[in-house]
């Protein structure tokens, strides 16, 4: 069993005003969670997109269900994986985030898909979704991700 979610938000911002503030919010006083940022990997593609693989350390309060189950002496950091594809041409951001370790814990996967609006230019919309799984709780699913930018790497 794998736990969903899944969001449909407008955001009040061009799709460019969000494309460029994608790339400034780290590091930044706000997200003092994000320790360290650095790009493994970046290509602009033939039809004009750019593919971008990030490996981004952070550190976060466990949840509060998890701590009973985290070893004291375990790394609280957790590294993870982003793969951004930017599309100029269809105004589209397309990230795809996961946790490389504590995965027995706790593995999540995100997609998140920004999309510039063609009846709102003003409007940017994001659809959101995540998959959680667990084995402590024995929920899990196999790890599939698509993607251009997984398929290449």
């Amino acid at each position: 069993m794998v736990k969903y979610f899944c969001n449909n938000t407008d955001i009040k911002s061009t799709w460019d005003h969000v494309v460029s503030a994608f790339w400034q919010r780290y590091p930044n006083p706000f997200s003092t969670h994000v320790l360290t940022e650095d790009v493994v990997y970046r290509e602009v593609t033939a039809d004009h997109q750019l593919l971008s693989r990030r490996l981004l350390m952070k550190t976060n309060r466990l949840p509060r269900w998890a701590e009973r189950f985290f070893p004291t002496g375990m790394s609280r950091s957790v590294y993870i994986i982003e793969d951004s594809i930017v599309d100029p041409v269809n105004r589209t951001l397309t990230t795809y985030t996961w946790n490389l370790n504590h995965t027995t814990l706790m593995s999540v996967e995100e997609r998140c898909v920004f999309q510039g609006s063609v009846e709102h230019p003003a409007t940017t919309q994001l659809k959101r979704e995540a998959w959680i799984s667990s084995s402590i709780y024995g929920f899990s699913r196999p790890i599939q991700r698509s993607g251009e930018l997984l398929l290449k790497l």
